[in-house]
């Protein structure tokens, strides 16, 4: 069921490397769910730091959140937290 509540999803991605692949996999998979996007990490020296965050805006289907927010939970590496407004 479609919601009119603003579901945002912060994901800590610890080891870019390893699991940015699979992150972004899933973003492109749910993309129709994603009206925001905002990635943050640091850079020094010239080159990016291993982790990360992004800041999703998630829209749609109830269901469609949570298959995305639990198949990012699956990553090793990845830690998501969502704030309902």
């Amino acid at each position: 069921m479609e919601t009119n509540e603003t579901w945002i999803l912060g994901i800590r991605v610890s080891d870019r490397v390893h699991a940015i692949t699979e992150v972004q996999n899933l973003l492109t998979k749910f993309g129709c769910s994603i009206r925001t996007r905002v990635g943050l990490h640091d850079v020094v020296n010239d080159s990016c730091s291993p982790g990360g965050v992004i800041l999703l805006q998630l829209v749609g289907e109830t269901a469609e959140r949570q298959k995305l927010e639990s198949e990012l939970q699956q990553i090793n590496g990845v830690t998501v937290k969502r704030m309902v407004i």
